[in-house]
C-alpha cells in the first residue's frame, strides 16, 4: 500500500499480557498487516535508549501506546524533545528519546504519540477489552487516513489534548 512520501516510523509498546496495555503492539501488528511503502513498525514491552537509533532514520515518528484516563477513543498530540536530568536504559519517555535522538544522532524527526484509550489493566491476561477494541479499530483508520495525508500536524489540532 502506498502512502505517505516521508519515511515514518509506527513504534507500539505497551505489555499485551496486561490486557489493554497492549494496545500499543496491538497496532503495530496490524499497522504491519497494511504494509504502508513508506511505514516501518516496531514494538516492545517499553521504549529504550536504542531505539533512538531507528528514530534518526525516519521523518516521522509515531508513538503508539494506551492511555489510561485519556479521551475516547484516542488522542493524538506532538512530542516535543526534552532533555531529563536522568533516565533508565530499561525505559524511557518519548520526550527524553527524541532529545536523544536529536542530541546524539542529529535527527530532525517530527514525533507524535497516539494514546488509545483502554479500560482493563489489572489483570494478567492476553486480550482487550471490547471496548478498548472499538478505540484501536479508530486510531487505525485515523492512521490510515493519516498517512494518506502525509500531514500529521493537521490532526494535532483536532485529535491532540494540547489545546484542551
Amino acid at each position: 500500500m502506498t502512502g505517505c512520501s516521508k519515511k515514518v516510523l509506527v513504534f507500539g509498546y505497551g505489555n499485551p499480557g496486561r490486557l489493554d496495555d497492549g494496545l500499543g503492539p496491538m497496532f503495530a501488528d496490524e499497522m504491519e498487516k497494511l504494509q504502508f511503502d513508506c511505514v516501518t513498525v516496531d514494538s516492545n514491552y517499553q521504549l529504550a535508549v536504542e531505539d533512538a537509533a531507528a528514530i534518526a532514520e525516519h521523518d516521522i515518528v509515531v508513538f503508539v501506546d494506551a492511555d489510561v484516563s485519556g479521551p475516547e477513543p484516542f488522542h493524538f498530540d506532538h512530542v516535543v524533545p526534552k532533555e531529563h536530568m536522568s533516565f533508565s536504559s530499561h525505559s524511557i519517555s518519548t520526550d527524553a528519546l527524541m532529545a536523544m535522538a536529536e542530541d546524539l544522532l542529529s535527527s530532525k524527526a517530527e514525533a507524535y504519540i497516539l494514546g488509545i484509550r483502554g479500560y482493563e489493566f489489572n489483570e494478567f491476561e492476553e486480550r482487550i477489552s471490547p471496548k478498548a477494541k472499538k478505540n484501536l479499530d479508530e486510531a487505525l483508520s485515523f492512521m490510515k487516513k493519516a498517512l494518506e495525508d502525509c500531514d500529521f500536524a493537521k490532526y494535532v489540532s483536532r485529535f491532540g489534548t494540547e489545546n484542551r
